[in-house]
């Protein structure tokens, strides 16, 4: 091939690609709460933030505020020619069913739902394997053998957490002590920092010492108030650790942010594919951080025995309970 020609073709490589990389127009509507919930929402907004750095391709968002604009954001997204169209949180799952059935051309991706339609991609997550390692390093924090949890919106998701949670503590210590407490059973739940603290407070007069939130923006009131009593916090989803100095034991990694990136990168790339994703420890689809934020509270016994607990959770020497298989919470 002539000097000339290859010129030619790579020029019709390189502008195909580019073409290619503009074929999509991402969107993403986000749930309540907000994207700088410093939580779920955030790490969704992390996620195509780094995206959108990555590739040079604007996205659409939207911010839901009550439950009515759930299906209205999402069918708008669609009529403006949005695809693909990332939808956040369990409570879409209904409204993207219904817009995914009206657009069955274009591509829609669940974060923490799942819908059954050839258009549609779901990503959940083994939250309970997670919070067990965090459950793991409480108990062998804890001085008083007692540790909370306060999650959000009582909804069985947040059960899983909160059952996961239990099981890694009383696997360290038979007889600790789990104290949970529910913030509400509406979506506003999810953004109540005054009353996380109330009932962190609650739960420190009982004895708790180390307390683990899996409450969106409702967490950062536990988190205040841990740090007001002299006390430990363990953070959810996001990164956590640098909310609080010193008061942050760690935060139990959810890598919505993981999720909310390969969904526009495989359509960008042709690669998005329909069905179920599960993601769990051995997919690193959840975790615990560590950093300088928190390095000093974590022994060397409890690094060791986190990744001894995470080995055998692998392997499937130990298994996790998940409470929504059967709406209990065993270990």
């Amino acid at each position: 091939m002539s000097i000339k020609r290859i010129g030619v073709f790579l020029g019709l490589v390189l502008t195909s690609a580019a073409v290619q990389a503009q074929e999509i127009s991402p969107a993403v509507v986000f749930d309540m709460g907000g994207k700088f919930d410093k939580s779920f929402n955030q790490g969704v907004y992390d996620g195509v933030e780094r995206f959108k750095a990555d590739s040079g391709i604007e996205y659409r968002e939207f911010e839901v505020t009550n439950e009515t604009q759930r299906e209205q954001a999402l069918r708008r997204m669609a009529q403006r020619g949005a695809n693909p169209i990332l939808g956040v949180g369990f409570a879409q799952a209904g409204p993207m069913e219904a817009v995914a059935k009206d657009f069955p051309e274009t591509q829609f991706t669940l974060i923490d739902g799942v819908v059954d339609l050839p258009n549609v991609q779901s990503v959940v997550f083994k939250e309970h394997e997670g919070s067990f390692l965090v459950g793991v390093l409480a108990a062998m924090a804890s001085e008083t053998n007692t540790v909370g949890f306060v999650g959000g919106m009582d909804i069985p998701l947040i059960r899983r957490f909160g059952c996961g949670y239990e099981q890694g503590a009383k696997y360290v210590s038979e007889d600790a002590s789990v104290i949970q407490n529910m913030t509400g059973t509406t979506p506003s739940a999810w953004n109540d920092p005054g009353r996380g603290s109330e009932l962190a407070k609650g739960q420190f007069d009982r004895g708790v010492d180390v307390v683990y939130a899996a409450a969106g923006g409702t967490g950062v009131g536990v988190y205040q108030a841990a740090k007001d009593s002299g006390k430990f916090a363990i953070g959810v989803d996001s990164n956590q650790n640098y909310l609080q100095p010193g008061t942050m034991l760690t935060s139990m990694l959810k890598r919505v942010d993981v999720a909310a990136y390969n969904a526009f990168e495989s359509a960008q790339n042709g690669t998005w594919e329909p069905g179920i994703r599960v993601l769990g420890l051995a997919e690193d689809g959840v975790g615990w951080a560590l950093d300088e934020y928190n390095e000093e509270l974590i022994t060397d016994d409890m690094k060791t025995a986190i990744e001894a607990v995470s080995a055998k959770i692998k392997s499937g020497d130990i298994v996790v309970h998940d409470y929504t298989s059967d709406d209990s919470c065993t270990y």
